[in-house]
């Protein structure tokens, strides 16, 4: 499976997160996952917080147009974003990190 597929009238995100890193930021791929560093620690929701205001910065939507679907306690993260295609999501992440 891709880490991004579209769906209904945005995508889809397969992430694999990484709390309490040095920077936010995409680091690559992890297998089929998109791999994001985030400074947020892994409790009381922090990192899931930090997650949905990261998303929303770099793909310049409003943090309600991005709904986690599964993952909540783990790394491997499975992110509904609303009113974005693919294509733009894909071109938002990859591009401004270099990939």
């Amino acid at each position: 499976m891709p880490w991004i597929v579209p769906a209904g009238d945005g995508c889809v995100l397969n992430l694999r997160v990484v709390p309490r890193a040095a920077r936010n930021g995409v680091a690559g791929l992890h297998g089929d996952a998109l791999k994001i560093r985030l400074q947020a620690p892994p409790v009381d929701n922090k990192a899931n917080q930090a997650l949905v205001e990261f998303l929303a910065e770099v793909l310049d939507i409003p943090a309600g147009r991005i709904r986690l679907l599964s993952g909540a306690t783990g790394r491997h993260k499975r992110v509904a974003l609303s009113g974005v295609s693919a294509a733009q999501a894909r071109k938002a992440l990859l591009a401004d990190f270099g990939f």
